[in-house]
């Protein structure tokens, strides 16, 4: 008995270090947090009406990417604002994290439910205008689904996994399937696009295939399990599972089917311009990101670790991940925790005993269509680029991301 006390000291002691490596520091009450008797909280009005995570929590979001313009800006403006993916656990990205991208930077819309309106025309039998309260009324499914932007890259400069893959988030998403409105409406022959269109000053708008609009698209107004923030589109959005995240529509007013494919504001100078192409260049390719250890974190020690992350793919569910701890020379299958759904992120985790010398820890993944994240090595042949410091991966990156554990157990970006 009296041997296993040691090993149970040094477990809790390298467990508060552990705790200790990763903390940022104390934090000021947050509003509503008021001290009461020693070690509890006084129970107060804004408390009861909406509650307030712990004053020890200090996750925020941070402008994206690294050194552009603010969010906000002097003016009120947001532009893209990244979620703090190194601090996550499970798949539910909370709604005040889930990361923000806006069309070319905008105010947002402050639209009052009950005179938003959704129209539906075009190329249909019954061209429709449906109330927030009608859209309430229909038959309603609740997914979780990710969207991530095309400014989510990989590079030297970016230090965290939130600078790097921040702009994406995933959540529970609760709507009318755009199917039942357009079979409601009646799409006419002839009709392989829609576009649709938010209210913003800048009115974006993107085309999206009728094979898509079909299939699986959704018109929501909740979001885990409220409604939707403005940030994220209230009163109404639009999700496209697994294509990229300039289509999820925000503030949707209305849906145009189309004869054609349409060259609009969004897509213009952003996308491909060839019809043919298009709908496979929308579409988000298998993605996986180590969350710890990353950048910018540390390990007090060597010793038994999780490695955990995420993983996600616009082709389906994640069916592999696969976690290397001695810089891709070998890989080993990582366990994926809970279910796989569809368009979604995956967590996943890989037990791993580092011998505190230095390494380089990557993941990889597969979906369910068989397509293997590449390494960047492998971008830089198929584009026929070199591979060298200054090289950026062209279009939208799912390149896998490095990280560098250093002797002294500090985190670091490893591409170089």
């Amino acid at each position: 008995m009296d041997s296993k006390r040691p090993d149970r000291r040094r477990f809790l002691k390298g467990g508060a270090a552990l705790a200790g490596g990763l903390t940022l520091g104390a934090v000021e009450p947050v509003v509503g947090q008021l001290p009461g008797p020693e070690g509890f909280i006084k129970g107060t009005d804004e408390l009861i009406a909406y509650g307030e995570r712990s004053r020890f929590v200090d996750s925020v979001r941070i402008a994206h990417p690294p050194g552009s313009r603010p969010s906000p800006d002097e003016f009120g403006l947001v532009f893209h604002v990244a979620a703090p993916l190194q601090d996550s656990v499970g798949v539910i990205t909370p709604s005040s994290l889930h990361f923000v991208g806006t069309t070319r930077g905008s105010f947002m819309p402050d639209i009052d439910p009950r005179k938003h309106r959704l129209m539906i025309h075009g190329m249909v039998d019954r061209p429709l205008t449906f109330t927030m309260e009608e859209l309430k009324r229909l038959p309603s499914v609740t997914r979780t689904h990710f969207i991530e932007c095309a400014g989510n890259s990989s590079r030297s400069d970016r230090r965290t996994a939130q600078e790097t893959h921040g702009m994406t988030s995933c959540a529970e998403w609760t709507g009318v399937p755009l199917s039942v409105l357009l079979e409601e409406a009646g799409v006419k022959d002839g009709a392989p696009w829609i576009v649709c269109e938010g209210t913003e000053e800048v009115k974006g708008s993107s085309s999206i295939p009728m094979a898509k609009a079909m299939e699986d698209c959704l018109v929501a107004y909740g979001m885990n399990g409220e409604d939707l923030r403005p940030q994220q589109g209230f009163p109404l959005r639009l999700m496209v599972p697994g294509f990229e995240g300039i289509f999820h529509t925000k503030y949707l007013r209305r849906i145009k089917v189309v004869d054609r494919y349409y060259m609009t504001y969004n897509d213009y100078g952003h996308l491909t311009q060839d019809p043919d192409t298009a709908a496979l260049g929308y579409q988000i390719g298998p993605k996986s990101l180590i969350t710890f250890p990353s950048g910018g974190q540390e390990l007090p020690g060597r010793g038994f670790y999780e490695i955990s992350g995420l993983a996600w793919s616009g082709g389906g569910a994640i069916s592999r991940v696969e976690v290397s701890t001695d810089g891709g020379r070998s890989w080993s299958d990582a366990e994926i925790k809970g279910s796989a759904n569809r368009m979604a992120h995956t967590r996943f985790g890989f037990s791993w005993n580092w011998d505190g010398q230095e390494t380089e820890l990557q993941s990889r993944c597969t979906d369910e269509l068989g397509q293997v994240q590449p390494s960047r090595a492998q971008v830089a042949e198929f584009f026929e680029v070199p591979l060298g410091p200054s090289f950026r991966v062209p279009g939208r990156d799912n390149s896998i991301q490095p990280w560098r554990v250093a002797s002294d157990g500090s985190v670091h970006n490893a591409i170089s």
